[in-house]
């Protein structure tokens, strides 16, 4: 049997590589490793102490503390435990889950896009959204969070590497005036993200945390459909400004829609309002509309939540096109596209909303 200088120097050194969630600093430096044990036979033996009123982190930890062991040559097996409470409340102090969230650096407004589920074209409204709202002036982000699906280095024709500054903190690259982030970036093209929900919410806190914005009026959080690991990551850690909701005017997306207002509610993330995409479709040879998805859903879920519809995105080939191409429809000229028209109206109706 080979032998190997695993020793609990050795293991602690490969576990300053496990970053806290949501910080650059690492496990080791936060001083959250109490006793390391090697076995004669190879077992490993990590004993941590957490204190965190978020019942998340223990779950990241442990995973990173997992895969960083397990790659060491001699470990025969693992065993990673943890003693997890929350800090004790001082006199005076906050105890609302809500004040346990905190702020991206240099950024006025976080604005979180989402949808109950796939296909209503949300990224597309996110992608247009930020170009628009540049137009109108705005120092504007795009940080692309759908880990497993990333689409927008498609949408803005951009293969560039994000940057890295001394603080090894991502530099964002920039298209069509937009600062942009995503995991398109950083894989080649017909690369899968295979990997587990906690590894991919580890990959969100480092967009999150780790990222020079270097100024922003918006940043726009491209979120995955549903409800899950990332969404929750997101709304349990960032202040969010707000949500937007994407949807179509049929009941199908509403219902799922509904959902994704739940998780904002419930975590007391305000609803900016409801954005109804592929409205409706105008024949370009007679000007007939058309309702291909029903019509009248989107204003019907704005007033059952008591939220706005801030915009009723036509459908059109251009749109489809401009975002197979890298050339987003809100570029255009809006005397010559309603959906650019729509989207400069978008954008005007959520500035106005918060008063930017």
């Amino acid at each position: 049997m080979p032998e190997y200088n695993l020793s609990p120097e050795l293991i602690r050194a490969a576990l300053t590589t496990v970053k806290y969630p949501g910080f650059s600093r690492d496990i080791v430096s936060f001083g959250l490793i109490k006793n390391i044990a090697i076995s004669e036979a190879g077992g490993v033996t990590v004993d941590l102490i957490i204190e965190s009123k978020n019942s998340d982190v223990p779950r990241y930890i442990y995973e990173g503390v997992m895969g960083v062991v397990k790659e060491l040559q001699g470990v025969t097996s693992i065993d990673v435990n943890i003693d997890h409470h929350a800090p004790e409340a001082k006199k005076g102090s906050n105890d609302d889950p809500a004040a346990w969230k905190s702020s991206i650096a240099g950024v006025k407004n976080v604005i979180a896009v989402a949808s109950g589920k796939g296909g209503v074209g949300k990224s597309t409204v996110s992608a247009n959204l930020a170009v628009a709202l540049s137009k109108l002036g705005y120092r504007v982000g795009l940080l692309d969070l759908d880990i497993y699906g990333p689409s927008m280095s498609l949408m803005f024709h951009t293969k560039e590497r994000p940057g890295c500054n001394d603080k090894e903190e991502f530099i964002p690259v920039e298209s069509h005036g937009v600062k942009l982030l995503s995991m398109g970036l950083l894989i080649e093209e017909d690369s899968p993200v295979a990997v587990r929900g906690p590894l991919a919410t580890r990959y969100v806190q480092q967009f999150l945390r780790n990222t020079d914005w270097g100024g922003l009026d918006f940043l726009l959080l491209d979120l995955p459909p549903g409800t899950g690991d990332i969404q929750l990551t997101v709304v349990q850690t960032v202040d969010i400004t707000g949500a937007l909701i994407v949807t179509t005017p049929q009941e199908v997306a509403l219902i799922d829609a509904r959902k994704a207002v739940g998780l904002f509610q419930r975590v007391e993330t305000p609803i900016l309002g409801i954005v109804e995409n592929m409205s409706h479709f105008v024949c370009p040879s007679d000007g007939q509309v058309y309702h291909i998805f029903g019509q009248g859903g989107g204003e019907r879920e704005a007033e059952a939540l008591g939220v706005p519809l801030l915009g009723k995105i036509p459908l059109d080939i251009d749109t489809r096109s401009g975002g197979d191409t890298g050339s987003p429809v809100a570029l255009k000229d809006t005397a010559d596209s309603m959906v650019s028209a729509a989207f400069q109206a978008l954008a005007r109706e959520l500035a106005e909303t918060l008063k930017a």
